[in-house]
């Protein structure tokens, strides 16, 4: 057998090993907000000792965390050395975020129970992205049973802050000085090998007026009539976005979404005060300060149209879009070639408009891709949805794609 096919053959000899991690992970929660990480970090470390892989726990400070909006976080680092202190190649980091929305109404399924059915594993982060937690993990022990490579290093990065922006989880790594690795490769699908994502802008907006009876709404000023032609100017243009157009493949244009909207306290009372949050997804050739600065003047605007109505404008979070870095080359054409190999059809390098942390790595100058273990959008997976699953055959072979990419990286 050739070294790829002994790689193939590791990984399905231990494949029920690996489901059997990946229903320990989906089954302890780990809801953000509210954000309470470290029970999870604590697990997978556990697990991972079982491996004979030691991850070393580094917690971020917990008024750091508070502050934050959060309860705790503790990252993990996995570091693998060969040869010689792992001299003469290169460090390959892969990441995969374990921290995950809560699971809403309408499961089908347990949750946190890991179920399988009909060939797919159901749970909260079993797609996004605890799948990457086990597509990486026996690819790496793929790696070291079959290929034992004799220089470079690779490194397990398993993080906790991906749904608010990666500040404390890669971020926090990375400003720490724990890590440099020279590659990375971050948890995705498995149909596509993904170079570029779009930015998301995240703001709070508070509109004032001033509560009054609602038998004489003349002496009060409705804060949600003026949250409307708020609303109405925002959602107008979000129309315009639509003129523009990103030159990546996979990425349409801008686009705005209002989230979540609170305010007033009684259907007898004029309502004082709205609070609403929106996002505002960027295309990678916008500029963060020039849209930051055309949503508030839209706001502004708009406010000033409604006489006693003000407003206060929080950014909840700002993070830039990921481009593709010239030093991306070897991830992109080892994915591409082994991914077709194993699925047997073309893996197209592309843009996507999700934003996540590994945008982070990019701004460190590490060139890195996001590609794992998935379907072929978010839709199929349902993450962020009732029932998210990751069908078993995608897990196995986006293994098998991880360890030959790999083992070509460091040969």
């Amino acid at each position: 057998m050739t070294d790829y096919a002994k790689l193939d053959a590791w990984i399905d000899a231990h494949f029920d090993e690996e489901v059997r991690f990946l229903q320990q992970l989906v089954q302890v929660p780990t809801d953000t907000p509210p954000g309470n990480n470290a029970p999870h970090a604590e697990r997978t470390a556990e697990l991972l000792k079982d491996f004979g892989l030691d991850a070393e726990k580094h917690a971020v400070p917990a008024q750091e965390v508070k502050d934050y909006g959060l309860e705790s976080i503790t990252n993990l680092i996995v570091r693998r050395k060969y040869g010689k202190d792992g001299d003469g190649g290169r460090t390959v980091a892969l990441n995969a975020h374990g921290d995950v929305v809560p699971p809403g109404e309408g499961w089908t399924h347990d949750p946190y129970g890991g179920e399988i059915a009909d060939g797919s594993l159901y749970g909260r982060a079993a797609a996004v992205s605890k799948s990457d937690f086990a597509s990486f993990t026996f690819a790496l022990r793929a790696l070291e049973a079959v290929a034992r490579p004799t220089k470079g290093s690779v490194e397990l990065h398993f993080t906790y802050d991906e749904e608010f922006g990666g500040i404390f989880g890669p971020g926090w790594l990375l400003k720490q000085g724990l890590t440099r690795p020279d590659l990375m490769i971050a948890a995705g699908f498995s149909y596509e090998v993904v170079t570029a994502h779009n930015g998301c802008l995240q703001m709070e907006v508070t509109v004032h007026g001033k509560m009054a009876h609602a038998a004489i709404p003349t002496s009060g000023i409705d804060a949600l009539q003026g949250a409307v032609k708020i609303l109405n100017a925002l959602y107008a243009q979000n129309t315009l976005y639509q003129q523009v157009t990103s030159k990546v493949e996979g990425i349409t244009h801008p686009y705005l979404n209002v989230g979540r909207i609170e305010g007033g306290t009684n259907t007898n009372v004029v309502p004082g005060k709205v609070v609403f949050k929106l996002d505002r997804r960027m295309i990678p050739e916008e500029s963060p300060v020039e849209v930051e600065a055309t949503i508030r003047k839209v706001i502004a605007d708009a406010a000033a149209e409604s006489t006693g109505i003000t407003v206060e404008i929080k950014r909840l979070l700002l993070a830039n879009s990921m481009k593709p870095l010239a030093g991306n080359k070897p991830l992109v054409d080892a994915i591409q070639k082994h991914g077709q190999q194993v699925f047997g059809e073309p893996i197209k390098a592309m843009g996507t408009p999700l934003y996540t942390d590994v945008r982070l790595y990019g701004e460190a100058g590490i060139p890195g891709v996001i590609y794992g273990a998935g379907p072929r959008t978010v839709l199929e997976s349902h993450a962020k949805r009732s029932d998210e699953r990751v069908v078993l055959e995608d897990l196995r072979r986006a293994t098998k794609v991880i360890a030959r990419t790999l083992s070509d990286l460091l040969a």
